[in-house]
């Protein structure tokens, strides 16, 4: 197994706390190489300060002879050169070290004579010595320290987490999971997850009641085809199974236009949405009054000269327009009317007919699949309850808005609000 593998399976708060341990100890550690320095810059401050302090100076000339009367120094030509520019000299010597500091002053005559005072640092090694080695002791017991502290933090910290996960496995359909009053990223979470959740109920319902009512849907002409044919078998009359084979493709083509319509519905349902593009309106809804085979309906078409542009895809357009025209034509008695009425923020698409309306307490219900305000499940209206509300899914996805009212036509209105494209 290689390490990067190794590390990922290992627990969140494992990596945690190696991390914070780690980084602890090189911090800890890097101080701890730096000490001898800095306890012998504390140790030589503190000589320095008593020698500045001190009235044991000793007066050389320049060579470093003494002319104080005292006996020679130890000091050598290089060091007296640098007591003489004015820096400090440190010597180490064994377990200790010698410390001089000088000055230059001149006699009355213009002589130049050096003032040096010095002392010894006794335990100058073993002091760096000893407090390197406690430093790095202290450094390890620190990073432990470090450790434990963080092991038991992010414990108590994935601790909330930890019952919503074991909430999770318990959890039944259509409960939630628990909110923690803290307003941190736990809480943020869970309200996501909450939401994820109620999304997933959503769906699962959607398609259930998707699936049992395309189940009775096609169950009715698969059902009808069958009897028919049944019946042909039983009377093989030529004029009758004239009859039947007209009543079958009629049927077939019922059955051909709802799977049509459902896989138009499940490949929306997929979430994927085409790019925007901008469509001019006006023209789709004339192509979409041209497309459309009613001859004993009048459809007339209210747009403006200019374009009228849309932010969607052609094809959303075309089967929005499509969809609500076919609607209207199914339910009006002699006329249509087509608006397209642009804003500055959005373009209104409002088809009017002249039809029996939509009642009140239906019209927010229209766009729900398989919904339909007539009784009637036969051949006579002819339609699955499946394009209103393909019209709401596609003009929904694209930050629109679509509603059913009254017509001024005496029938219903329906009208779509699109997002003008800038």
């Amino acid at each position: 197994m290689s390490p990067r593998r190794w590390w990922l399976r290992r627990t969140l708060r494992f990596r945690i706390t190696v991390v914070a341990t780690g980084v602890a100890l090189m911090c800890l550690l890097a101080f701890t190489l730096l000490a001898p320095r800095l306890i012998g810059m504390v140790q030589i401050s503190a000589v320095d300060a008593e020698l500045a302090r001190s009235g044991a100076v000793r007066v050389l000339d320049t060579a470093g002879t003494p002319v104080d009367g005292g006996p020679p120094t130890d000091l050598t030509p290089a060091e007296v050169r640098t007591l003489k520019a004015g820096r400090p000299v440190l010597r180490v010597e064994g377990a200790s070290a010698h410390r001089w500091i000088g000055w230059v002053e001149f006699t009355p005559d213009g002589t130049p004579r050096l003032h040096v005072a010095g002392d010894t640092l006794l335990g100058y090694r073993e002091a760096n010595r000893l407090g390197t080695r406690w430093l790095l002791v202290a450094a390890v017991l620190v990073a432990g320290l470090v450790g434990i502290a963080t092991w038991l933090s992010v414990r108590s910290s994935l601790r909330p987490v930890e019952r919503m996960r074991v909430a999770a496995g318990q959890l039944p359909r259509g409960q939630r999971l628990p909110v923690p009053a803290a307003r941190d990223e736990l809480q943020a979470l869970a309200v996501e997850l909450n939401a994820l959740l109620a999304r997933r109920d959503e769906a699962t319902e959607r398609l259930r009641r998707f699936t049992g009512d395309a189940a009775h849907e096609l169950r009715s002409p698969v059902t009808s085809v069958r009897a028919q044919a049944e019946v042909a078998v039983a009377h093989p009359d030529p004029d009758f199974s004239i009859e039947v084979l007209e009543s079958v493709v009629e049927e077939s083509e019922r059955l051909s236009a709802l799977v049509d319509a459902l896989l138009m519905l499940a490949r929306a349902d997929t979430g994927e949405l085409p790019r925007a593009e901008p469509v001019d309106l006006a023209l789709q809804a004339q192509a979409a009054v041209d497309r459309l085979a009613a001859q004993d309906v009048v459809v007339q078409v209210a747009a403006p000269m200019s374009a009228c542009m849309v932010s969607a895809a052609r094809t959303e357009v075309e089967l929005v327009v499509d969809n609500l025209l076919r609607n209207a034509a199914r339910h009006a008695r002699a006329f249509i009317r087509v608006s397209v009425l642009p804003a500055a923020r959005e373009v209104r698409l409002v088809v009017d007919d002249d039809g029996p309306g939509i009642p009140e307490e239906h019209r927010e219900k229209v766009f729900d699949r398989f919904y339909r305000v007539e009784s009637d499940r036969g051949r006579a209206t002819g339609g699955f309850g499946l394009g209103l509300a393909l019209v709401a899914h596609l003009v929904r996805r694209r930050r629109g808005t679509v509603r059913a009212g009254e017509s001024p036509e005496g029938g219903a209105r329906l009208e779509v609000r699109w997002p003008a494209y800038r």
